[in-house]
């Protein structure tokens, strides 16, 4: 099981461990903080927390703006800065982290195109370590800064049980190696099953029944043994997060393995009945 606790930090090294706070260190809520309509998506903050080997928050303590020979691909309307920080707590983390941190970011100017300042504010970093370079640290994306809240911490902690779960996260999905549908008996009756490409080769396989005058039924079974009582995944979890942001919007043809043009078509339909369940995929400050 993850262990859980409040930790703040000293001028010392926190060494790797899982941490997920509760909601201490009281502030004002960062003005950069935005609202759930407008902020981060589930999907963003989930492909930012998986790409990061730490996981923490910190307070600006200094910021410095380069200048724009300094600061390759630089978006327009952004300020690459320099960031010197103090570390309030290791959120989760594969490595150990300092009191204290440097780093780049990149930030949009403000209304007047001005470097806003970020001075005595509370963040969320999602990082790696720099080899060899004690004190630093590498945001996992250029943007990889969020204002810290208290509502973003509860956001973040079931993102990141479910990927330090001893288990191990739910595997990527990087295709649909098969689909079958066969009609039943009975007028209206089918199954189709679906058999997912995962990064790892471990087995994922969707399953859609139909029976005469009842509701469509349908389930993800994660392993060998494929289970007609499966069941969707719950939205906002790293299963769910699988689904929507890897499926492609189509069955492919070529992974279409029935043969006769009604059962073909009832795949592709039962494909897109389960393609529309889970829903979109929506990111605001994270690509694909």
């Amino acid at each position: 099981m993850p262990f859980f606790k409040v930790m703040k930090m000293s001028a010392g090294v926190l060494g790797a461990a899982l941490v997920v706070p509760m909601a201490g260190h009281a502030q004002t809520p960062a003005p950069a903080a935005a609202a759930a309509s407008t902020g981060p998506t589930y999907a963003d903050l989930a492909t930012f927390s998986e790409a990061s080997e730490l996981v923490i928050r910190a307070q600006i303590r200094r910021q410095t703006a380069l200048k724009p020979e300094r600061a390759p691909g630089l978006a327009p309307g952004f300020a690459r800065l320099y960031v010197e920080a103090q570390t309030i707590a290791l959120i989760a983390g594969r490595s150990s982290v300092g009191g204290t941190l440097a780093y780049l970011v990149d930030v949009p100017l403000d209304a007047k195109g001005k470097v806003p300042k970020l001075k005595k504010q509370d963040f969320v970093l999602f990082a790696r370590s720099v080899p060899g370079r004690a004190g630093q640290v590498q945001l996992v994306s250029p943007t990889a800064q969020l204002a810290y809240t208290p509502e973003l911490e509860a956001r973040l902690r079931p993102i990141l049980t479910e990927l330090y779960a001893a288990e191990g996260p739910p595997p990527r999905i990087t295709g649909i190696s098969d689909a079958l549908a066969v009609s039943g008996t009975l007028t209206g009756e089918s199954e189709t099953q679906i058999f997912l490409a995962t990064e790892n080769r471990s087995p994922v396989s969707i399953t859609v029944l139909r029976r005469p005058g009842q509701q469509v039924q349908w389930g993800v079974s994660w392993g060998e043994i494929i289970d007609s009582s499966a069941r969707p995944p719950q939205p906002e979890t790293l299963r769910w997060y699988r689904l929507a942001c890897s499926l492609p919007a189509q069955l492919p043809s070529n992974a279409n393995l029935a043969r006769e043009a009604d059962e073909r078509r009832l795949a592709a339909t039962d494909y897109a009945f389960v393609r529309q369940a889970i829903g979109p995929c929506e990111r605001r400050i994270t690509e694909g």
